[in-house]
């Protein structure tokens, strides 16, 4: 399927059409590593090697593949600095630190109620 370029105003968007532009952005950044990224940049900038160390378990392979698409949305910003070996450094853009606001709030649903969902589990796999 091919994804419907946005063009109009954002209140003319159809969010629920299966060609929307807005089900492929929901797609790329609603996955643990892209909302791990946006929740350790928060404030900071960061090198790739301290964004790996930072997000334990995540494979060079998937750091490239999210910050990449992270870039490509325009979320965040890749920064060369000319030295040898390069210094590369990721920050949030304005986008990316408004996404950061609604990683907050899942961040903290998820501290609120991860006893309930832990014992509901318990409950269903009995």
């Amino acid at each position: 399927m091919v994804t419907k370029q946005y063009t109009g105003s954002p209140d003319e968007a159809d969010l629920t059409r299966a060609d929307s532009l807005a089900r492929e952005i929901f797609s790329d950044v609603a996955n643990k590593w892209a909302l791990l990224i946006i929740e350790s940049l928060g404030d900071h900038t960061l090198r790739f090697s301290e964004l790996c160390q930072e997000i334990e378990g995540i494979s060079h392979k998937m750091l490239t593949q999210n910050l990449r698409m992270l870039e490509r949305n325009g979320l965040v910003e890749r920064t060369v600095h000319p030295t040898v070996p390069p210094r590369v450094e990721y920050t949030l853009t304005e986008p990316g630190r408004g996404l950061r606001q609604t990683v907050d709030g899942m961040c903290d649903w998820t501290h609120r109620y991860l006893g309930h969902i832990e014992a509901s589990r318990h409950r269903f796999d009995a």
